[in-house]
């Protein structure tokens, strides 16, 4: 690893510095309730909004466990509200896996580094700016907009928006739509650059499986081995092939991608079609099928003794239509005698590529990037965005980032040299400048 902040500009702009500083806090999130707190990114986000003449409510749902809500009046007070969110917590980094310290908020190659760069502090932080540069300018954003920085979404919004949606429903009166991660980003389909709005989201399942046996020494021939029969579970549910199943958006999505690249969308693969997306290829093919991971493996507790019991955790993601049968499908593929408890789950969401959020997006990607295509995409994983459908407000996934063709942006979410353009972040802030303006 290597400092290479003295590589740093001498001038960001505001949004760069923004992003910049909150991920130079801290705020891990590791699940189960132990992270570092988000009191101090709630805190800096409070400040910022206060000398915009906001009043932020700092709510915690423990200790530290802060998220920050604001309202901004509209122009036009007869429109339904607008929740545009993110999210405070980030989750780990090892500094020893990275070039650059994933905490320093290192500036170099044009590019800011750090955890939370894509996920999404850069978010946050083209929030703060285009809520800041409408005040400043002595405007209002078209629609109420009820702004909104959340504790714990990488746990699945237990400390953050679920713990806000259940005992303060209050903050949210008003609104019908949500804006947050994780759309809105460009791809490269053979020359042509296109823009995905998230629309819909896969369910969520975090599942614990575990196998039981017999206790024994180590050195003894013995069949009822609760970690082989586990091992064997978890390879085989690793390993299975979920079919491709499209469902309304990722079929029209399809359908877009096709037209764009001159294939039949009746007669192609939509596996092969979407790796013609070359590194943004990494969320949308996992949208076309359920996916079932192994992340975390626990047994035993001394080299010579063979458990009686051995857990492995793992992130099933269904298609919304799939969840209510998925666990009963994932028993028959681990098998009868392996346990599943259900540690956290949480809905799909799906809505229609049409209406006047939709519309809004579309133009003001387009009013900064004429030549832009703008498609429907289901994201593989979940957003806030779940929490507030339950208040019964559509959410869509719309950062705009205009990114170059050989970055792998999905594979800066959660991996290691998490970065993003300093002029993608300008970007962004441009079209939600415009966004508020206009929706």
């Amino acid at each position: 690893m290597t400092d290479a902040a003295h590589t740093e500009p001498a001038e960001l702009s505001e949004t760069a510095r923004i992003a910049r500083d909150l991920i130079r806090i801290d705020t891990s999130n590791r699940g189960g309730g132990d992270a570092n707190p988000e009191a101090p990114a709630a805190k800096y986000v409070a400040a910022y909004l206060r000398e915009l003449g906001l009043e932020p409510r700092i709510i915690e749902s423990a200790p530290g466990r802060a998220s920050v809500i604001a309202r901004v009046a509209g122009s036009d007070p007869e429109l339904p509200a607008l929740v545009l969110h993110g999210h405070l917590d980030v989750v780990p980094a090892d500094p020893a896996n990275w070039t650059v310290d994933p905490f320093a908020g290192v500036v170099r190659d044009g590019m800011l580094w750090g955890r939370g760069a894509v996920d999404m502090k850069d978010m946050d932080a083209m929030i703060l700016t285009s809520i800041a540069e409408l005040l400043r300018a002595g405007q209002r954003p078209r629609r109420t907009v009820i702004l909104a920085f959340f504790a714990d979404e990488e746990n699945g919004g237990v400390y953050g928006a679920h713990y806000l949606v259940e005992h303060h429903p209050e903050l949210f009166a008003g609104a019908t739509t949500a804006i947050s991660e994780v759309g809105g980003y460009s791809i490269e389909l053979d020359g042509n650059r296109a823009y995905l709005i998230q629309t819909g989201e896969k369910a969520l399942d975090w599942i614990r499986l575990r196998a039981r046996g017999t206790a024994a020494h180590g050195s003894r021939v013995w069949h009822d081995n609760a970690v082989t029969r586990l091992a064997e579970a978890v390879a085989a549910l690793g390993r299975h092939e979920w079919p491709v199943v499209l469902c309304d958006t990722t079929r029209e999505m399809v359908a877009a991608i096709a037209k764009i690249v001159g294939e039949d969308p009746a007669t192609v693969d939509p596996e092969r079609l979407l790796v013609r997306a070359g590194s943004g290829a990494g969320f949308i093919l996992a949208s076309l099928r359920n996916t079932s991971n192994p992340t975390v493996l626990a047994a035993g507790y001394k080299h010579n003794v063979i458990p009686d019991t051995a857990e492995a955790l793992i992130d099933v993601r269904s298609l919304p239509a799939d969840q209510p049968g998925i666990l009963d499908q994932v028993q028959r593929i681990v098998g009868d005698d392996i346990e599943i408890e259900v540690v956290h789950s949480d809905i799909g969401l799906e809505v229609p590529f049409s209406g006047e959020a939709v519309a809004a997006m579309s133009a003001s990607l387009r009013r900064e990037d004429p030549e832009a295509e703008v498609l429907p995409y289901l994201l593989s994983g979940g957003t806030d965005n779940k929490a507030l459908a339950r208040l019964g407000i559509t959410g869509y996934g719309f950062v705009p980032l205009r990114l170059p063709a050989d970055l792998d942006f999905p594979g800066m979410f959660h991996g290691v040299d998490e970065r993003v353009p300093l002029d993608a972040l300008d970007f962004g802030h441009r079209v939600l400048v415009d966004l508020l303006r206009t929706y």
